[in-house]
């Protein structure tokens, strides 16, 4: 099993800056793209950013220019930094990962619980 925790939300006005963490655990063989993703209040999930093993991005266009995502692989964490929010960026934050458990297994999806964001205007 796997579990991923996000760490970092909070409350803060807008303009203001925010650095959200996933920590993944448990056992991996390794961690093939990793992500974030948000849902606000009565909306469906979306993607935010992903992120490749080897380093290739990919972004909303809502985000674009504003959060940045990287990752360690050596510490099976991915990282959020978000800027410049704005109060449309409110929402939960997950992150989730494509895990590969041994040496012969297949990709398996797994998600966090979760980090709330709350941007006042």
């Amino acid at each position: 099993q796997v579990q991923l925790v996000e760490s970092g939300g909070g409350l803060l006005q807008a303009g203001g800056s925010l650095r959200l963490s996933c920590a993944a655990s448990g056992i991996i063989f390794k961690i093939n793209t990793m992500g974030w993703y948000r849902q606000a209040p009565g909306k469906q999930r979306e993607l935010v950013a992903t992120i490749t093993s080897g380093g290739t991005t990919n972004y909303a266009d809502s985000v674009k220019g504003r959060f940045t995502i990287s990752r360690d692989n050596a510490k099976n964490t991915v990282y959020l930094q978000m800027n410049s929010l704005k109060p449309e960026d409110t929402a939960v934050y997950y992150c989730n990962a494509e895990v590969v458990a041994s040496f012969a297994g297949t990709n398996v999806v797994y998600w966090g619980k979760g980090t709330l964001v709350t941007v006042s205007s």
